[in-house]
């Protein structure tokens, strides 16, 4: 087949094709999100999410500067690239946001998150319990002769685990604040 046959634009390397190819692969992100701390802010970052059906696997929020008057909303996500961009993009043009990073992107972030979970057993359901508490590093924040709540914190996966090993225990009730997460070093 000669030159002249081949479709244009069918080459990668073709200059009809510069614009970034993205994957189709759903990936979690991180991202931190720089508000002020005003009536609405929180509510007009989630309806972005909600007005284009973008899923928020953790959120949490809290004011990071008193004098002045910021909070940050630490926001895990799902999905493509190319709706990560557009997410960062649109949080980017609200107008109460100052600043959006994302930190999976930037760099490795430490994330952390806190859980307290109610497990009910008696006899050695009780004692594998506590011996898993200690395994994980898990508090006992409250006991009765018949349940135990834990305090738990660390990595969602390791949050994950732990509540995995917990069901057949006896686990009846989890709480979670959702992730909080900085990049590392300087």
């Amino acid at each position: 087949m000669s030159a002249l046959h081949i479709k244009r634009g069918s080459s990668k390397h073709s200059a009809y094709n510069l614009r970034p190819t993205f994957s189709d692969v759903d990936e979690r992100h991180t991202l931190a999100v720089l508000v002020e701390n005003e009536p609405g802010a929180l509510a007009r970052v989630i309806g972005l999410f909600a007005g284009r059906g973008y899923n928020i696997e953790s959120l949490t929020v809290a004011e990071v500067d008193h004098t002045g008057h910021l909070s940050r909303i630490t926001i895990v996500t799902t999905g493509t690239p190319q709706v990560i961009e557009q997410i960062k993009t649109q949080l980017g043009r609200i107008v109460p946001v100052h600043d959006v990073h994302d930190l999976t992107v930037e760099g490795t972030p430490v994330e952390r998150e806190l859980a307290i979970l109610k497990v009910i057993g008696e006899g050695e359901k009780r004692v594998e319990a506590l011996r898993l508490a200690d395994i994980f590093r898990a508090n006992v924040v409250d006991s009765t002769l018949g349940s135990f709540v834990f305090e738990i914190t660390g990595t969602p996966e390791k949050i994950d685990a732990f509540a995995d090993l917990m069901r057949p225990l006896g686990l009846v009730e989890i709480a979670r604040t959702g992730v909080a997460a900085l990049l590392r070093g300087a």
